[in-house]
């Protein structure tokens, strides 16, 4: 499906995956039916949230653990739902001119990324509060949103023909950084939790580098490999930030560890004997040889190795990464679109293997599926950008306070609708997320 744009999976029939924002839950969307499982207790079973038979879907966002999702089916590749799990029901929709690549949230916004536009809306509203035109031509839907709400950047690429990542403060809706992160241009993108740091990878996949988001400035370079280039899918920093995992179209992930304290004492010129032949040794080698070598060879010198590893049984899959503590133990969990969950240990010491815990099978059919009300509905009432039904506004009024208004810019109007009845009580309990995971749906 050449509209889907840089989507083979789907072509291909394999399972969506997909993390929330501090993974706490896992997104499944098979054949014409979508779950949400826990992650409280991987490492003996997978608690299924919900299920529901729907069209097929190539993108899903849950928000945290509250009881929003924003979906994407293949049906109408332009259309934006967003619905209340608990309750059934679909909250509102938002048409676009051209196929969503992305959906990105957090407590304060969301984006929804086009080939070659950016729209932010306000998450207590939905309201667009900003539109971004005439980005570089971005076919894979290349983006990232931070998930903190007081460092609310959005980084997405700043060139077609080079890696560099354009940081945009989606709070007071201005550029903040374009950072030049790769000579090629990206194939990868994650902020870390504080949305203080951004890592990148490009197509060559050999390196991967982590800057500031403030002032662009490098903070880390890693080392994935010499032998190949690969094409790097997946990015994600720990929960703790403390470690960075890569996924690729290879049979091999990555998990680096960033320490952040070897690197200060090495860049005021302090030594210790614990990392003499780690890290720092590298960085302090290559300043000492910086005049008889290359820059290319100083510059592998200075490039952190992998912390750990993990070969799964076999390359070409994709696969989404994260390592989160469970149930206070650190956990690589790898969701993979041929339809396992693994989940492994990180060894405490640098170069021991990753032990294999656990293997979930997210392809296993659910008999207590229940039907989301509405969610396939059809019924649109055409709309300016950024300005929802009366509904809708109920919803923002018990939601929140006040919300920003459109930029008023647009020229591509998102047309959008919401359900009637209890949609504004129902977006204010989704966004509100104040009710216990997997519990029964209720009024808040």
């Amino acid at each position: 499906m050449m509209s889907l744009l840089g989507r083979p999976d789907v072509d291909a029939g394999e399972v969506f995956v997909n993390f929330n924002q501090n993974i706490t839950s896992l997104a499944v969307a098979t054949s014409g039916s979508y779950s949400l499982y826990s992650l409280g207790s991987v490492d003996s079973t997978l608690d299924k949230i919900y299920n529901t038979k729907c069209d097929d879907l190539f993108l899903i966002e849950r928000l945290f653990e509250s009881s929003l999702v924003a979906i994407v089916s293949q049906r109408a590749p332009r259309k934006l739902k967003v619905c209340h799990f608990k309750k059934q029901s679909e909250i509102c929709n938002y048409s676009y001119s051209n196929t969503i690549l992305a959906v990105k949230l957090n407590r304060e916004r969301l984006i929804v990324c086009l080939e070659e536009s950016l729209y932010i809306h306000n998450i207590q509203d939905m309201k667009v509060v900003h539109t971004i035109r005439d980005t570089p031509c971005n076919q894979l839907g290349l983006c990232a949103l931070s998930s903190s709400s007081e460092h609310c950047y959005l980084a997405y690429p700043g060139s077609v023909t080079a890696g560099e990542v354009q940081i945009f403060d989606a709070i007071n809706l201005h550029a903040k950084t374009m950072i030049p992160a790769h000579d090629t241009p990206l194939a990868a993108i994650a902020f870390s939790p504080s949305g203080t740091e951004i890592a990148t990878a490009s197509e060559r996949g050999t390196v991967i580098r982590v800057f500031s988001s403030q002032d662009g400035s490098r903070l880390f370079e890693l080392r994935r490999g010499l032998k190949r280039c690969v094409s790097i899918v997946s990015l994600s920093f720990s929960t703790c930030a403390e470690y960075l995992v890569s996924s690729s179209n290879t049979e091999t992930v990555h998990i680096f560890r960033l320490d952040r304290s070897a690197a200060e004492n090495n860049d005021h010129g302090k030594q210790s004997s614990d990392d003499w032949m780690g890290y720092s040794f590298f960085r302090f080698l290559s300043k000492t040889v910086t005049s008889y070598l290359p820059t290319q060879v100083t510059d592998v010198f200075s490039q952190g190795r992998a912390f750990a590893s993990v070969t799964l049984p076999e390359a070409g899959v994709r696969r989404m990464c994260a390592i989160t503590t469970i149930q206070k133990q650190l956990r690589l969990l790898i969701a993979s679109q041929d339809g396992y969950l693994y989940v492994y240990s990180i060894p405490s010491i640098e170069g021991a293997e990753c032990q294999l815990i656990k293997r979930h099978d997210l392809r296993l059919d659910d008999s207590y599926a229940m039907d989301v009300k509405g969610l396939n509905s059809n019924v649109s009432i055409g709309g300016a950008a950024g300005v929802p039904s009366a509904a809708a506004a109920a919803a923002a009024a018990a939601a929140t306070s006040g919300g920003a208004a459109g930029d008023g810019k647009s020229t591509e109007k998102p047309g959008s609708s919401t359900s009637g009845g209890n949609a504004g009580a129902s977006y204010a309990s989704a966004v509100k997320g104040d009710e216990p995971a997997g519990g029964a749906s209720s009024s808040t």
